[in-house]
């Protein structure tokens, strides 16, 4: 029946973790899309969008609403161009990604598109009049212009400060002719009565949940994501869905060693991370390993209350800001911390650089000096930003450890170092070969997405089980492998897709 209701079209992160986008269409016509994504590395869609041609090649006069889950670019990168390509609706999102949305397609399109002021601020002013910031937890109505009623509800996700999973609700009125012959007695169990005449009609609503990026149990700084009662359709991220985690505890231990372990030869820590999120993670465990160890050593003559933890990212710096002035969204541990006086986001001993010349002359200072300090800077996947620079000065030093904390997509700079560094080979960065003489190390704990085992409990957790799950965002040993793992443990009869 529910194909009777509804269609949903998936436009990216169908066959890879970029470009999410997804839509779901009445059968009247209507259709809301849920995230506009950016592709990256040699991802694409079936119709072609890429990093490259990243164009809306998917008709929009239809569309009725943007909601997104959450702003990291993989989700809203192309906002830009749905909105050159006619899309006038609203866009929907949770009240922290109200206030980080514009900054986030600001330095967007700055950097793919145009630095002139007076554009930017045009592309501003009209993107901030569509953003419609919605609690957590409220359902909301979305106009549809046909019988049909279509309200959508967001619910934390605890991916990154704002994240959310999408619930939608469709309510139509329907036939038994609708329902089919083999159904004829239950519209009797819902309005009670005897069963109805072919004419007698029922309100009847089918849930579809879209859970954009699921955040991992035991994250710092946010909450939890927890299931929701119901749902009939769930198309489900399976970035992570081909492993597991460590605890917070041994990836904590295991961030603390490899500090140790790069400062001994006083060489440079470098930690490629998205400027919001990741950033964060990263600064609050940072800042916990100092106030455990302020009174040892992180390598000889250095203590750890002199380490210095270089942020060069201005939009992290920026991002980073808005996630302390939004602290009624952080969890409870993250709230005992700051009242005991603690600042998990500001603490003494980071360092942010702003300027592009200060940029540079720290990465030429540190090419020259080699001083022992972590840096962490954008972007998360080496794709472009500042860590681009920090790689070419110094990818061939043996003193340099670079330390991956995030996912690496096929086709991107962060995937080749992760792959071909531990065996001394080289990458390929703007046109140009550098050997990787630098160690390389990756926690996959820190992670901002749910594991396989969280990813099976979120499905678990729901007291009506879904009839479909449509696994996307994941490359397709990942969706495979969640595939055969849920199958095993929700049972055979839950129809689950990694194909579409």
């Amino acid at each position: 029946m529910m194909e009777r209701f509804i269609q949903i079209c998936h436009h990216g992160a169908m066959d890879g973790v970029t470009g999410s986008c997804h839509e779901l269409r009445l059968v009247e016509g209507p259709g809301i899309l849920i995230d506009c994504g950016m592709f990256q590395g040699g991802e694409f869609s079936a119709g072609g969008a890429s990093e490259e041609y990243p164009e809306i090649e998917f008709p929009v006069a239809h569309i009725k609403a943007l909601i997104i889950t959450h702003v990291h670019l993989d989700h809203v990168g192309r906002i830009p161009y749905l909105m050159a390509a006619g899309f006038a609706g609203p866009i929907y999102c949770s009240e922290p990604s109200a206030a980080l949305l514009p900054l986030v397609l600001e330095d967007a399109v700055k950097a793919a598109l145009t630095t002139d002021r007076q554009l930017l601020d045009k592309f501003l002013t009209k993107l901030i009049s569509r953003i419609a910031p919605v609690p957590y937890g409220q359902w909301l109505e979305i106009d549809t212009g046909t019988h049909a009623q279509l309200s959508f509800k967001l619910q934390p996700a605890g991916h990154i400060l704002g994240s959310a999973f999408v619930e939608c609700r469709v309510r139509r009125c329907i036939t038994v002719a609708d329902l089919g012959p083999d159904k004829v007695t239950s519209p009797a169990k819902i309005i009670g009565t005897k069963a109805p005449s072919k004419k007698t009609s029922v309100n009847r609503d089918v849930r579809i949940l879209f859970s954009g990026d699921l955040g991992a149990p035991y994250a710092p700084l946010l909450p939890a994501p927890r299931s929701p009662w119901r749902a009939d359709l769930l198309v489900l991220e399976s970035t992570y869905g081909d492993r597991l985690h460590e605890g917070r505890r041994a990836r904590r231990a295991k961030l603390q060693e490899i500090v140790e372990t790069a400062l001994r030869d006083r060489g440079v820590l470098l930690i490629p991370a998205f400027s919001i999120g990741r950033t964060q993670e990263l600064l609050y465990e940072l800042e916990d390993i100092i106030h455990r160890n302020r009174r040892h050593f992180a390598a000889a003559g250095l203590p750890w209350e002199e380490l210095e933890i270089i942020l060069d990212s201005p939009l992290a710096s920026r991002f980073t800001t808005i996630y302390r002035e939004l602290r009624e969204f952080w969890d409870r541990e993250a709230s005992r911390r700051v009242r005991a006086g603690r600042h998990p986001l500001s603490f003494e001993q980071m360092t942010v650089i702003h300027r592009h010349e200060d940029h540079l002359s720290a990465v030429d200072y540190l090419k020259r000096k080699a001083r022992p300090c972590v840096v962490i800077a954008a972007s998360g996947m080496c794709s472009g930003g500042r860590i681009v620079n920090y790689l070419k000065a110094l990818l061939g030093d043996s003193r340099t450890d670079i330390l991956f904390v995030g996912y690496q997509a096929r086709g991107t700079a962060g995937r080749d170092i992760q792959k071909y560094g531990p065996h001394g080979g080289y990458v390929v960065i703007d046109g140009k070969h550098y050997d990787i003489r630098a160690r390389i190390h990756t926690i996959t704990g820190y992670s901002a997405h749910a594991d396989q085992r969280n990813l099976v409990d979120f499905v678990r957790r729901m007291r009506v089980s879904p009839k479909e799950v449509r696994l996307v965002h994941g490359d397709r040993h990942a969706r495979q492998a969640l595939a055969a793992v849920m199958q095993e443990e929700l049972g055979q009869g839950l129809r689950i897709r990694v194909d579409f």
